[in-house]
């Protein structure tokens, strides 16, 4: 890409800055472990990411987090169709499922057109890549400030409830 113009050194200076960010202790979003404890065994609870099998399942393991869900998805991407196929492997149907996360593009709006529900919680780090317009008018679409108001929010959809 850079025709030989890039030094060894440069090179080695991005390779050190890759693994320094795989590195990095996970810091989870606040209310995540308390929002957790409350939901799980009333809801079939799981992870959908996207990215590296290998990255995504490090992380995960490194969070703390994943007893606490019943499956983990790792896919290559979020597609209407990705969440269709997991909300019918997990769910009753879209009718009864609830995508919740901090991307318009890759977490709400797929799981809408798929027939879920989308719950978005704004997060200030959220890339612009992800930026789309909420869907304001869509009957499906939440929005809350913080995970702490997820189960409450839960609780009057009475959307995903497990049996």
């Amino acid at each position: 890409m850079s025709e030989g113009r890039v030094s060894t050194q440069a090179i080695r200076e991005l390779i050190d800055a890759g693994r320094a960010m795989l590195d990095h202790p996970i810091e989870p979003l606040p209310h995540v472990r308390e929002t957790l404890d409350q939901l799980r065994g009333r809801y079939r609870l799981v992870v959908i990411t996207k990215g590296d099998l290998f990255h995504q399942e490090r992380k995960l393991a490194a969070s703390g987090f994943g007893d606490y869900f019943d499956a983990i998805e790792i896919v290559s991407d979020k597609t209407t169709g990705t969440y269709a196929r997991i909300f019918a492997r997990y769910g009753d149907g879209p009718g009864r499922s609830v995508m919740v996360g901090n991307s318009l593009k890759s977490d709400v709006l797929p799981a809408l057109e798929a027939g879920g529900w989308g719950i978005y919680v704004p997060h200030a780090l959220t890339w612009t890549f992800e930026y789309a317009p909420k869907p304001e008018t869509h009957p499906r679409f939440r929005e809350i400030a913080h995970l702490g108001e997820l189960e409450a929010l839960l609780g009057r959809l009475g959307a995903g409830q497990a049996s």
